[in-house]
């Protein structure tokens, strides 16, 4: 009969994870094919490319799609209560140390 095999030891895991998590924080760095999403993304198509902030390789970058179907005031809205909502968050980190 084979001996059981022991369990691997804390250290081993921590390892792995670690190695784990930096291969998948690599991908985010990987450049996507050209034309491949660009010809299906409806980020092109709404007309906030030129604003500040839309940069390479991403452009304007919308994920959750709320910009859709708006237009620049909404957009200008958005843009003040995301700055709006960052200062307040910049706050808090310097409240807290």
């Amino acid at each position: 009969p084979r001996p059981p095999s022991s369990p691997p030891s804390p250290f081993t895991m921590i390892r792995a994870l670690a190695a784990f998590a930096l291969l998948a924080s690599a991908s985010a760095f990987m450049t996507a094919r050209p034309g491949a999403a660009a010809a299906r993304s409806s980020a092109l198509k709404m007309g906030f490319e030129t604003e500040i902030g839309a940069q390479p390789p991403l452009g304007f970058w919308d994920p959750l799609g709320l910009l859709k179907e708006a237009d620049q005031e909404r957009f200008d809205r958005l843009r003040y209560v995301e700055v709006k909502h960052g200062r307040i968050a910049q706050l808090a980190i310097l409240g807290h140390l």
